[in-house]
């Protein structure tokens, strides 16, 4: 699979669990997806609302049973996420970079070169304490083209 012409609609729906509170976030956006060395990348851009003139931009990297989320913008991070296992990442904030533990308990990647899915189940934690628990669902399709039609009224 080479660099499409054409982008993709990407998907996102994250939840997260904090002291017993749910919250959800559900993104659609284009983006760019292809296969390269043996591995997906998934790149799109995220606006925040509280800072409306700055994007994030964030690349998921996706090999076997291991995906690594990088953002970078005004607040950024970069996450790895193995099935089974324990990772120490870095995760920038407005109050400054913080080391938080990940630990994957699910990893289902559906991806093959005309898109799919990826979900992933996740805890967080801070100083060995609980501080949420994560999924997160990315569905990628090629966008569809319109047809340009002038028989149209």
């Amino acid at each position: 699979m080479e660099k499409e012409k054409n982008p993709y609609m990407i998907s996102i729906v994250g939840e997260q669990k904090v002291e017993g509170q749910d919250d959800r976030i559900e993104v659609i956006t284009e983006g760019k997806y292809m296969m390269k060395n043996g591995h997906f990348l998934i790149n799109y851009k995220e606006y925040d609302e509280d800072l409306p003139d700055k994007f994030l931009n964030n690349l998921v990297k996706v090999e076997n049973e291991t995906v690594t989320i990088s953002r970078k913008g005004p607040l950024s991070y970069q996450l790895i996420l193995e099935k089974g296992k324990r990772h120490q990442c870095m995760y920038q904030t407005i109050a400054g970079t913080l080391s938080i533990g990940v630990f994957t308990k699910t990893l289902n990647n559906n991806l093959n070169e005309n898109g799919g899915s990826l979900e992933v189940i996740y805890t967080l934690d801070f100083n060995s304490d609980l501080v949420s628990e994560n999924r997160f669902k990315i569905d990628i399709e090629k966008k569809k083209e319109v047809e340009n039609n002038e028989h149209l009224c």
